[in-house]
């Protein structure tokens, strides 16, 4: 074959350097292109992390035993040759900046991996990277003001993974209860610090500054800056130096343990926080409270506990034995298992809930049995057929609670043909509430009230109902000149009250989780989020076939809603057990599923591009799929494949 001049830029030589011109032929590998060009540079030194980048196609050109013919590479090309890793700047959940090396060549999921074993975070699929929203501040003034907390000296290779069902964490708690390569110099292990403990409670000026959704399409746009866990950071724009935001993107957080997970555990708290002070999730003014009284104790303890992990290999086996080990205790599935007291239940049933519409109650007499409930007229018909049943298994509980105002509803959303039957229970007072909710809980995920499990979910409710019960005339601790309430609370609540008032509501509530531990108050301020009625719901705007106007899809870690733009109401919701499959075409980007019963939906997205809303779902199927048996082994060809659409054939 004929000989032909090829131009390739060497960023080693310098942005003003002009292009090297190496002479080639189409049947020449991409390897023996790298060759010639190292021996061209006659710079001696470790080539092996450099790649080829094609500008105008935008894509690497990783498959080394491929020609140039088969690249489709002519001599109007424009290649460079870079290296694969460089620095990037990454926004995390406390608001801190780190700046460590990136994988700029790989998919971005595999990019992730490499950045959650730097910063010692499990499940890496959890998280993913986002576009950071647009700052007013200039940048000189935005650079001066982030610290950047510099890790590019920190190596660890990708590409060699932790033994399967091993934590990667303790393995690597060596010295001082840290990773290995974070106990090298005393800065790294400030680094270390700043990832597992929590940031003083932010000033309220800090918080009236940042972002905040004003409504469901705002935060809808925000969705639209995700990026594609298929591509690479550079075929989406993202240049060396570049920044992003690090972020959980599934609300599914899998097996937490403060032994291991003191960098998750830290960096979910901070993304729970803010979230709850710049109102992304709606919560009651109690419940606000008791997040202002969590955020007060840990501060406090974060302060006078020193927050060491210690690991012992026999002791980790010990413990992994006992969490493994399950008793349960299997009654009679023809006995009525009704431990509580069901009367003075009411009831009401609306197959289409809308937020704006208020709930009539009728009462009923309720039994449980087994996985279901079954309601009558009366305790006398009991004996007879039920009015209905309804068989819990496979159905979401949400609790509606509000201890001050004696309201304690169980909101229960059961899988139904046309969509999900929306049914509330409510109760008479604490007690029943946590029998009931209990019992609810259990039978969602296929048990009976034998379960060994039963009496300590009862505790756990009682629990949390505790925790938001004021105190009345009891005294209330004194006022530590150290709080500021309206660091505490969303800017709702600092117009409402004054720092006095706050203040006293507060520690009112303080009094009910004083005596927590760090970790303790960590999980339970996560628990208590997990709960609100909005939480993780993605929203991205879209267009359903057949309509005309615009709606909005609401996307859950079990379900997909359909919210009317308008005036919020839920329109129709669809659970993902209940799915067939699900389609993209990619040509007119379109989403198109197929639930159980011939229900069938299509839409396309307005406000992001369809490969979110298609990982978001493929995303929440892989997270259903992970079991204790797969300890820490993350199957990266499975997600790949739910996530990564036409990439992934």
């Amino acid at each position: 074959m004929a000989d032909w001049d090829l131009s390739v830029t060497v960023e080693e030589l310098g942005s003003e350097a002009p292009a090297l011109s190496i002479s080639v032929t189409s049947d020449l590998h991409i390897g023996g292109v790298i060759l010639k060009l190292v021996e061209k540079t006659q710079i001696k030194r470790d080539w092996s992390d450099h790649a080829l980048w094609w500008e105008q196609k935008q894509q690497w050109l990783l498959r080394t035993s491929w020609t140039l013919e088969k690249c489709e590479i002519h001599a109007d090309a424009s290649l460079v040759f870079m290296p694969q890793h460089k620095p990037l700047r990454l926004g995390l959940p406390n608001g801190a900046t780190v700046r460590l090396q990136a994988c700029f060549s790989g998919p971005v999921f595999r990019t992730l991996l490499g950045i959650c074993r730097i910063l010692n975070i499990r499940h890496p699929e959890e998280l993913s990277l986002l576009r950071p929203l647009e700052e007013k501040k200039k940048k000189k003034e935005r650079d001066a003001l982030d610290e950047v907390y510099d890790l590019t000296e920190v190596e660890i290779n990708p590409l060699t993974p932790p033994p399967p069902r091993v934590s990667p964490v303790s393995q690597a708690c060596l010295y001082n209860g840290m990773p290995a390569h974070f106990a090298d110099s005393p800065q790294t292990e400030a680094v270390y610090r700043m990832l597992s403990v929590p940031q003083p409670a932010p000033a309220p000026e800090l918080i009236s500054k940042q972002y905040r959704a004003a409504s469901v399409v705002d935060k809808a746009h925000i969705n639209s800056r995700w990026l594609d866990s298929s591509r690479s950071l550079l075929q989406q724009g993202v240049q060396e130096n570049g920044r992003l935001w690090l972020r959980f993107k599934y609300s599914t957080f899998y097996n937490l343990e403060p032994l291991y997970d003191a960098v998750r555990l830290a960096q979910l708290y901070e993304q729970a926080r803010w979230a709850v002070l710049l109102e992304d999730v709606d919560c009651t003014e109690e419940e606000m409270m008791l997040f202002g009284a969590l955020q007060y104790h840990i501060s406090k303890r974060s302060l006078s506990e020193p927050q060491t992990v210690t690991s012992n290999a026999a002791m980790d086996d010990l413990e992994t034995a006992l969490l493994s080990l399950e008793v349960k205790l299997d009654g009679d599935s023809n006995t009525t298992l009704c431990s509580m007291k069901p009367t003075g239940f009411d009831l009401c049933r609306t197959s289409r809930p809308k937020r704006l519409t208020l709930k009539g109650y009728k009462q009923y007499w309720f039994k449980f049995q087994d996985t279901g409930i079954s309601y009558f007229k009366s305790k006398e018909e009991s004996v007879g057929e039920p009015i209905q049943q309804i068989h819990l298994k496979g159905c979401e509980v949400a609790p509606d609670v509000n201890v001050a105002g004696q309201k304690f509803l169980i909101r229960l959303l059961i899988p139904a043909p046309e969509g999900m039957t929306e049914v509330y229970l409510r109760c008479e007072n604490e007690e029943q509430y946590a029998h009931w909710m209990a019992a609810c809980r259990l039978a969602s995920t296929g048990r009976s009230l034998a379960d060994s499990s039963f009496q300590s979910e009862i505790q756990s409710i009682r629990s949390f109902l505790a925790m938001q019960k004021t105190h009345g005339n009891s005294s209330v601790p004194a006022a530590d000149d150290a709080i500021n309430p309206h660091s505490l609370v969303s800017p709702r609540y600092q117009k409402k009250y004054k720092a006095k008032q706050l203040t006293q509501r507060i520690l009112e509530a303080y009094q009910n989780v004083a005596q927590l531990s760090w970790n303790d108050a960590l999980l339970r301020f996560l628990q208590i989020w997990q709960a609100l009625p909005d939480f993780g719901l993605s929203y991205v705007v879209v267009r359903f076939k057949g309509s005309r106007k615009d709606e909005v899809l609401g996307i859950a870690p079990n379900r997909l809603i359909r919210i009317d733009l308008g005036v919020g109401d839920v329109v129709r919701t669809w659970r993902y057990n209940n799915m067939r499959q699900w389609n993209v075409n990619w040509d007119i980007r379109q989403v198109a599923i197929e639930f159980d019963g011939n229900v069938n939906i299509a839409f396309s997205c307005v406000t992001a591009d369809c490969k979110i809303v298609h990982e978001f779902i493929g995303g929440y199927i892989f997270m259903s799929t992970r079991t204790k048996e797969q300890g820490d082994a993350l199957n990266q060809e499975l997600f790949h494949k739910l996530t990564g659409g036409h990439e992934a054939l």
